[in-house]
């Protein structure tokens, strides 16, 4: 089979695993289980725990020790094995922490997949810029499919969907012992943990400009899993437990409807380098943070009846807070760190995001639906959001013209 093909098949494994119960588990938490919403905060908040640390620890395995495609192998099947194990759990305790230790396992796969890719192609001869964006793509296709399998199978609201996720991670497990093999140097390295881990790239914080960079990263990484842990809770309890609202498309089938945010940030990627060119890095920052606030918003405006259409524009708009900030962000980084620390200070970013910032959110997020409840709670968000767009607006105020906007 053509190496193209076969990394389509990997990178749609890879993120149909997560699409199985990303955006369904909350539903599952606070319907069937009736957490509360700091608790299922806590199930979101695993991510950012393995964020901080795990990708670099198998980073470092996969460069000195074990292939990289053995070990993203390993981590697909040792996270099944949790996944199944977590199933059938129905108390807090066990079942927070078997899905804890599944994350643990999953979250470093995403890079380990990547790096796969990028060996299989350069061996091959492949230009991987050009070459893997339209392999990836196939990984937001999954992430879709699996949405739409598991609200097709009825598993929104049941813990059927982690044994689908556990099935996918299991056939992939066994399909990338198949890929082309990555190499390993075992050199001896005199090198201290810091710099093995990249934490060299902390010293950024001494520059004002880049730490305060960072603390928005953070803040507005408080925003990224909100939805995913209370969409489909909101559509299928809140409103399917109203008479008003009981058998509409939005109650009954959550997952599709919720499943055009993915659509939507696959399409936005596109709209990027017209932007950046358009506006500048820091214009598509801010238009990126005005977009959460449109997205939570309009969550709490809408509902599955008439007023539909506000959680269908909510849905397209996801795209543009998702893809513009993390992809700018990261241009950002590029553009204004030094070459010798480059790839540390895109962890950083990583880190301050996806580690402290969706660790943080998760909790804080928690305890805004325990004591606002629904649809208020959005409206908090919202609110968050257009507090850090109007102090981020303040802080990196400057003048824009469009011979400079690519450099800003």
């Amino acid at each position: 089979m053509n190496i193209k093909h076969r990394l389509i098949i990997m990178n749609f494994l890879q993120y149909f695993i997560w699409g199985s119960w990303l955006i369904s588990l909350g539903a599952y938490l606070g319907g069937t289980l009736r957490f509360t919403g700091l608790q299922i905060g806590s199930f979101f908040a695993t991510m950012g725990i393995a964020s901080l640390f795990m990708p670099a620890v198998m980073g470092i395995i996969a460069d000195r020790w074990i292939p990289a495609q053995k070990l993203l192998g390993i981590c697909h099947i040792v996270g099944a094995a949790f996944l199944v194990a977590a199933a059938p759990q129905h108390e807090y305790g066990p079942l927070y922490g078997l899905i804890l230790c599944s994350v643990m396992f999953y979250m470093p796969t995403i890079a380990l997949s990547n790096s796969v890719a990028y060996n299989a192609l350069e061996m091959k001869g492949y230009d991987t810029v050009k070459t893997f964006p339209p392999i990836r793509v196939w990984g937001t296709v999954g992430f879709i499919c699996a949405m739409i399998a598991v609200d097709l199978l009825g598993f929104d609201s049941s813990a059927g969907q982690l044994y689908v996720a556990a099935a996918a991670a299991l056939v992939l497990g066994a399909y990338s012992f198949t890929l082309p093999p990555c190499a390993v140097d075992r050199t001896p390295r005199r090198q201290s943990w810091v710099d093995s881990l990249g934490l060299r790239a902390f010293a950024l914080f001494k520059e004002r400009k880049m730490a305060i960079f960072f603390i928005f990263s953070m803040m507005l990484g408080m925003s990224l899993q909100i939805t995913n842990a209370y969409a489909n809770d909101y559509l299928t309890n809140f409103f399917g437990n109203d008479p008003l609202y009981k058998g509409t498309f939005g109650v009954e089938h959550a997952n599709i409807l919720i499943s055009l945010s993915q659509a939507s940030e696959t399409l936005c990627i596109l709209l990027i380098p017209f932007f950046l060119r358009r506006f500048g890095i820091k214009n598509v920052m801010l238009i990126s943070m005005l977009a959460w606030v449109l997205r939570f918003g309009l969550l709490g405006a809408g509902n599955p009846g008439g007023g539909v259409w506000m959680l269908i524009l909510s849905m397209i708009v996801y795209g543009v807070a998702f893809d513009f900030f993390n992809i700018s962000g990261s241009l950002y980084v590029e553009k204004e760190t030094d070459p010798s620390i480059r790839s540390s200070a895109q962890g950083v970013f990583m880190i301050m995001t996806n580690g402290f910032g969706a660790f943080v959110g998760s909790y804080a997020a928690g305890a805004v639906v325990d004591s606002f409840g629904w649809p208020d709670s959005w409206f908090v968000f919202a609110g968050y959001s257009l507090l850090v767009a109007v102090v981020f607006l303040l802080v990196f105020r400057y003048k824009h013209t469009p011979e400079t906007a690519a450099a800003k």
